[in-house]
């Protein structure tokens, strides 16, 4: 793409129906043959969302498709070869993917960065304890949670412990049809009044999301007879004792498979669409492609969205700068740091994260000229941010317009969105860490309802041309 765009010969004879698109059901314009191309993408999607309740579980799921794909570590390819499909694994936690284009690289690339973290429940690292005789794992949520969501429902126990002898052990409790699940308890109606006159943040104390884990005594034993009995079960199934949770990164998520939603089955429920929908649409994109690309095509799968992009697996880390001046190496062994900010600068971007879709119930807080709606495409946000567009990328008009002849070139049905009514709340996503780079950047991604809950709610049409629109603005851009 060009700062100043020649558009696509057909963008100006569709302009009029492209706008009007937005405004009409995407279900309404298919063939038989998209249905059905639809049904087979988002089988394959939900598949990995099942497998992929964790940043880790998503990235190693993610470097298995690429794998399968043919993509190689980057560390083994010794010069630009267009064409090569390479990744870079980040502490298992983020993942850089890109296939090599024709172009060299000097003169930009093409990315599209998602995150593979959702809001959760994390042990705390002296997590457990008995009392009344339960034994109690302590906690301290992850992200931007509705805390009464996530009582009396099924959790699964998912991450990995380091043990004292090196060795690091993979837990996943909770999931399989025959495992234990956990709980967090809440007051029973019938003694709740004091919890009734509480506003919500006040009557579900984030200190008090503890989860249950057993009830049964060890025999022989007076003393917390109950937590020594559940770490005679760790350590004889995983070898872990008490200190080693220390080391650990334990995480509560919602037990269970994502479903079909609706007599329809037009919709996906399940934990983690947010952003694992556009995480995966982005993988997709890439490792399908059928031809070489003209500019390098680069994925991001970044971790600690949810938390404000920090640490070392978030994008405000340097993974990401030491990937693309690798590619640039490549090209250009003697590259010095005025060609990386000429790259960033050359470089077009969509920072694929979800929007909030409108539902009936709750329709208030959108307006509704600017809200996004499930079943029309994904959208286009040219701006998140809160109140006067705080901590938000806004999206060039320039930009705008080349994303927009892009889709609408490739047939894509999408819309724009906004997030919210003006002062109803906001958010941010990563396109602020590529635009800090140089970047030109947009939100793009998929309308969710019910966004940071244990079952989000999105619409198989949205996901598959997600995929296509990706998959697009790398072939096209």
């Amino acid at each position: 793409m060009t700062n100043n765009p020649t558009a696509p010969q057909n963008c100006e004879k569709k302009e009029s129906d492209a706008f009007c698109a937005t405004w009409k059901n995407g279900w309404t314009k298919l063939a038989d043959t998209d249905c059905t191309a639809i049904a087979a993408y988002n089988n394959e999607y939900m598949a990995y969302l099942d497998k992929s309740k964790t940043e880790r579980e998503s990235i190693h799921e993610a470097i298995a498709i690429a794998q399968n794909a043919g993509f190689v570590k980057l560390e083994t390819l010794k010069t630009f070869t267009p064409g090569a499909k390479v990744f870079f694994n980040h502490r298992g936690k983020a993942l850089v993917l890109a296939v090599l284009g024709t172009e060299s690289p000097l003169n930009g690339v093409l990315l599209s960065a998602a995150h593979v973290d959702a809001p959760r429940i994390d042990l705390k690292m002296r997590p457990l304890r008995e009392d009344e005789e339960f034994a109690v794992l302590e906690t301290h949520y992850y992200g931007g949670i509705k805390k009464y969501q996530w009582l009396q429902t099924p959790l699964a126990l998912h991450g990995v412990v380091c043990l004292n002898n090196g060795k690091t052990v993979d837990i996943r409790i909770g999931d399989a049809p025959s495992d234990p699940v956990f709980f967090i308890p809440d007051v029973l109606p019938h003694l709740g009044k004091n919890q009734k006159g509480k506003t919500v943040a006040d009557a579900f104390p984030g200190e008090e999301l503890d989860v249950l884990i057993g009830s049964q005594p060890m025999a022989n034993e007076e003393k917390h007879a109950v937590k020594k009995n559940v770490l005679k079960i760790l350590n004889t199934r995983y070898g872990i004792t008490e200190y080693d949770f220390l080391s650990a990164e334990l995480e509560m998520v919602p037990a269970g498979r994502s479903r079909n939603v609706g007599l329809d089955e037009s919709m996906i429920g399940g934990y983690g669409q947010d952003d694992r929908v556009c995480a995966y649409a982005s993988l997709k994109a890439l490792t399908d492609l059928q031809t070489t690309p003209q500019k390098t095509a680069i994925v991001v799968l970044a971790d600690k969205e949810e938390i404000g992009s920090a640490g070392t697996t978030g994008m405000t880390s340097a993974f990401i700068d030491r990937f693309v001046e690798e590619i640039i190496a490549l090209a250009k062994p003697n590259f010095t740091s005025l060609d990386s900010y000429r790259v960033w600068d050359k470089t077009k971007a969509l920072s694929a994260d979800v929007n909030a879709g409108v539902d009936p119930i709750f329709k208030s807080v959108h307006e509704m000229t600017n809200a996004a709606r499930l079943g029309y495409g994904p959208v286009v946000t040219k701006y998140t941010g809160s109140g006067g567009k705080g901590g938000a990328n806004d999206a060039s008009a320039e930009f705008m317009g080349e994303i927009r002849c892009v889709l609408d070139a490739a047939n894509i049905i999408w819309q724009t969105g906004a997030l919210g009514r003006v002062d109803e709340g906001g958010g941010g996503t990563v396109a602020r860490d590529l635009a800090a780079r140089g970047a030109d950047v947009v939100d793009f991604g998929v309308a969710v309802i019910g966004m940071h809950s244990l079952f989000e709610v999105t619409s198989k049409l949205d996901c598959y041309f997600m995929y296509k629109a990706i998959q697009a603005f790398f072939e096209h851009a």
